[in-house]
């Protein structure tokens, strides 16, 4: 197994033999990380001569992979909202889902304005509102200073000397101080009684705390709805990714706080995934 494409039918039929439903893709992947090439290597290149260390880091990677370890946690990274995020076994690993989430913040974010980012994990959904915004300041909160210490690599990677942000180690707005005119989470949201069910890629090394809402799953909307109008400017906006079959749920629980034109929004699979209203100004 000397040659580049040896290599790759190697991990193939590994991650074949493992059940692992992306195989080829996943073992073209862990082989371009490996040996810093592109996807161009196996087709022009598959002659290439591997070394003994990137063979031995191949298999590896394939051994990790095929114990269910995520594609991310292996490489490092994930890719959202056009940007690279650095990400390990101490975050959720960014998805294309939460992206909907980020893209209806932005409809509304104006420059200048105050963002909190609840349960902020890697940073993904503050650092992308900075990087395309201007002047805006940004906290980002999590309980786990594991995921702050990924949050704060990310943020010093992508965001320029000039943005102004902070990541805080709070329980959702134990910490947090002064009002904001966003308030943006995607908290966790899994019925305990689901996690289980969930693929072990999942529920075996993503960060379980951040996977459980409670028995409904509705646990961290509760605490968001009752205590985040104290940390809104009147007329501020407050969005919420949510599971699929918990948009009336959240959506009532915002109306019921007082929050005003909530609506649902759904992702481009046509299911809801969003939770969005603003607080009222007071006069």
């Amino acid at each position: 197994m000397d040659r580049y494409k040896d290599c790759y039918e190697y991990g193939w039929g590994r991650l074949l033999e493992a059940d692992i439903e992306e195989a080829a893709l996943d073992a073209r992947l862990l082989l371009e990380h490996v040996c810093g090439t592109d996807r161009n290597t196996l087709l022009v290149h598959g002659d290439r001569e591997v070394s003994e260390q990137e063979r031995l880091a191949y298999e590896d990677a394939i051994a990790r992979r095929s114990r269910r370890v995520p594609l991310q946690q292996i490489t490092g990274c994930q890719a959202f909202m056009g940007l690279e995020f650095q990400v390990n076994e101490h975050v959720l690993v960014p998805r294309q889902d939460t992206e909907i989430l980020v893209e209806e913040v932005l409809r509304e974010l104006q420059d200048g304005m105050r963002v909190l980012d609840l349960c902020t994990g890697s940073g993904c959904i503050l650092i992308s509102l900075l990087h395309y915004s201007n002047y805006c300041q940004g906290v980002g909160t999590d309980i786990s200073r594991e995921a702050l210490e990924v949050a704060r690599r990310n943020g010093a990677s992508l965001l320029g000397a000039g943005k102004e942000y902070v990541f805080l180690e709070s329980d959702l707005f134990e910490r947090v101080e002064g009002k904001y005119d966003i308030i943006v989470s995607n908290p966790p949201y899994i019925r305990q009684a689901e996690i289980r069910t969930l693929m072990p890629e999942v529920r075996d090394h993503e960060p379980r705390r951040a996977l459980d809402g409670g028995e409904d799953g509705l646990d961290f909307y509760r605490r968001i709805a009752e205590e985040g109008p104290g940390y809104l400017n009147g007329g501020g906006r407050l969005y919420l990714e949510i599971g699929c079959d918990q948009g009336d749920a959240v959506q009532e629980l915002l109306l019921q706080r007082g929050f005003r034109e909530v609506n649902v929004v759904q992702d481009y699979g046509g299911l809801d995934r969003v939770v969005c209203g603003y607080w009222p100004i007071r006069v």
